[in-house]
């Protein structure tokens, strides 16, 4: 028998369904996401740390869970998940459990039967802002927990998703071929900061012809420089880029001295490193389906989006030059440096889930430090 949840947001809006997944309470900033597909790689996305997650698709759970489609260790990096209808009968061979289970199982609470349409539309009319789950509370009791819940802004969560110690990459992208033999020794060494970072961008890395090592977030950047690699990436992560102090003072160290790639958080820590400042977006951008323009190229990319916070490219004084821009909200979505060998974009160019149109930057990073 179905077990009711409820979902209760911080401005008192209640949203009554079925319990799936760990039962309990989870407490988080709810964002929607618009992918159709790869709900497994959206929950074990580390930059989603601190979030309650809606899927505006509306059946979840159809093809299951296997051990290959994550995209960090340890499970899901969520703190809930939401779904207009779960489908308790997974059909795909690559299947090994339900997502129930596999909720379950990491101690993610999920609630399902709601009306996600209205959640997303209220969340874009309201913004994003925290609820909580539960299996156990009433209304009002739930939002006496959360209406005073000063948020997640200002809290350093990439301390929770960084690794622990440094460690190499050598797993490419699915389904392509091996380097060569010929290619594999030209391979250009890249430190990669981990700050929540996603496997897809450390397998792109390695089909672009880099040999990968994964720095936790803390490491000193005279540590980095002692390696003596080819390039540097800042990599996507959770959580108010302000917050992480060290990264951005580390990021200031390396400015000149390597090429440098950031993506997402590691775009923010880079925009802060030089002097700049980030400011928060309404409801974020969240999916695969965000149209960017290549401004450099005019080309129009679809691209997997994940972020809360955006650079003011303006505010960095003629340092970096705009290079791309989101087509729904015109947004300011890529920079290169104007002196240095550094480039950056707000979104996820590794996909894992989405489409690969920006797939070429990793390209582009072999290129500039050839």
């Amino acid at each position: 028998m179905a077990v009711r949840a409820l979902l209760v947001l911080q401005d008192g809006v209640v949203f009554e369904g079925r319990s799936f997944g760990y039962e309990g309470e989870a407490v988080g900033e709810v964002v929607f996401n618009t992918s159709m597909t790869g709900y497994q790689e959206i929950l074990t996305d580390p930059s989603y740390r601190g979030q309650i997650v809606t899927m505006t698709y509306s059946q979840i759970g159809n093809y299951g869970v296997n051990a290959e489609d994550i995209e960090s260790a340890g499970g899901p990096k969520v703190e809930g998940f939401v779904v207009r209808e779960y489908l308790d009968f997974p059909s795909n061979w690559r299947s090994k459990e339900s997502l129930a289970e596999y909720l379950k199982e990491h101690r993610i609470v999920g609630i399902e039967g709601i009306d996600t349409r209205a959640l997303t539309r209220h969340l874009r009319n309201h913004g994003a802002q925290m609820g909580i789950i539960s299996t156990e509370g009433d209304p009002q009791s739930l939002f006496e927990k959360i209406k005073g819940h000063p948020g997640i802004g200002g809290i350093d969560l990439v301390k929770d998703v960084t690794s622990r110690e440094p460690y190499t990459w050598k797993q490419g992208l699915w389904g392509t071929q091996p380097l060569s033999k010929e290619s594999a020794t030209f391979l250009k060494k890249v430190v990669v900061y981990d700050f929540g970072v996603k496997y897809n961008i450390l397998r792109s890395l390695v089909n672009a012809g880099f040999e990968v090592t994964v720095v936790p977030a803390t490491t000193p950047a005279e540590e980095v420089l002692d390696m003596n690699p080819d390039g540097i990436l800042l990599s996507n992560g959770p959580g108010d880029p302000e917050a992480v102090t060290y990264a951005i003072e580390n990021a200031k160290k390396l400015l000149g001295k390597k090429p440098i790639f950031g993506i997402c958080l590691g775009h923010q820590i880079l925009g802060l490193a030089m002097g700049g400042r980030t400011y928060k977006l309404k409801f974020g951008h969240h999916g695969g389906n965000h149209p960017v323009m290549d401004l450099e190229t005019e080309r129009v990319e679809i691209t997997s989006q994940n972020h809360n916070y955006c650079v003011d490219v303006k505010s960095l004084g003629g340092q970096v030059r705009l290079t791309h821009r989101n087509l729904y909200d015109g947004t300011e979505e890529g920079m290169c440096h104007v002196e240095f060998p550094v480039f950056s974009v707000q979104y996820h160019p590794e996909a894992g889930p989405g489409p690969n149109d920006a797939s070429y930057l990793f390209k582009r990073f072999r290129e500039m430090l050839e």
